[in-house]
């Protein structure tokens, strides 16, 4: 291995030059990524740094049109069940009307940190903020066997959030909030979604959460909604009222819709067939 700034010949693998002692330029033969002198593993791509010697190679990336469709779909997708929250904070638009901007940032922020704190406690992903709306995962990227329990907990924590949140704001700025939330349970495919500077490496398709944004639309304001998929799922763990069978726009089939009151107190599926009984 010759220097090129001293042409002193050095042994395989060195990093400095015995001769002049200026680095040798390091590189991952993986990946191609220059690093450190001093470095052991590779930052990019996580290989340990091996023959700096070797030049790296160059990934030849085949043109978009020779990669088959098929495989495009399949990269880093799944078919699951996921259950959809969707919040939205009513009556924004006459907020912004009568709040100064930096006044009206702030209480927007304070709902949402509500929202997150509950959203959290059960496990919940918060996939976007759309404006004063969230949309929100239960079951998805982490997974769990009671996830649309978790959902409606969470849920109800907002509201119960929502109501002490409302005592502050009456005291301070003589101004109370509203929220509506909906809830619904069913298939999807998540995984990537777009390119670029848009890529969405946590995005889902299916008319789940288009349901639970039209389910949140049918609540009354400071109330939670869930459809009848998701009912059936939390049956004994809470107590619930039908509220009809509800034309929602956009959903083919009218849906029968259920207001969640207040947890049963059952824990597990033992104490609710124990109290079905």
């Amino acid at each position: 291995m010759v220097c090129p700034h001293c042409g002193r010949e050095n042994p395989g693998g060195a990093r400095f030059c015995r001769g002049c002692g200026q680095p040798f330029l390091v590189v991952c033969v993986q990946c191609g990524q220059e690093l450190a002198s001093e470095d052991s593993f590779c930052f990019s791509c996580g290989s340990a740094v091996g023959d700096t010697t070797s030049p790296p190679t160059t990934p030849t990336v085949p043109e978009a049109s020779s990669i088959p469709s098929s495989n495009i779909a399949a990269q880093d997708a799944e078919r699951r069940q996921l259950t959809v929250m969707f919040c939205d904070l009513q009556g924004s638009t006459a907020l912004s009307q009568q709040l100064d901007p930096e006044v009206l940032r702030d209480v927007i922020r304070s709902y949402q940190e509500v929202c997150a704190w509950a959203i959290a406690r059960f496990d919940g992903h918060i996939a976007k903020y759309l404006g004063d709306g969230l949309l929100i995962y239960f079951g998805y990227p982490q997974a769990h066997e009671d996830d649309p329990q978790r959902a409606v907990r969470a849920g109800l924590a907002i509201l119960e959030g929502m109501r002490e949140l409302n005592t502050r704001l009456k005291l301070d700025r003589d101004l109370e909030l509203t929220v509506r939330i909906g809830v619904h349970t069913g298939l999807v495919v998540a995984g990537e979604m777009g390119g670029g500077d848009a890529l969405e490496s946590l995005a889902i398709v299916g008319d789940t959460p288009n349901i639970a944004a039209r389910l949140q639309e049918a609540a009354s304001p400071n109330t939670l909604v869930v459809s009848d998929a998701t009912q059936r799922m939390i049956q004994g763990f809470f107590h619930y009222t039908s509220l009809g069978t509800h034309d929602l726009r956009g959903i083919s089939e009218p849906m029968e819709l259920f207001g969640i009151l207040s947890e049963s107190g059952a824990q597990t599926r033992f104490e609710v067939a124990s109290a079905a009984n």
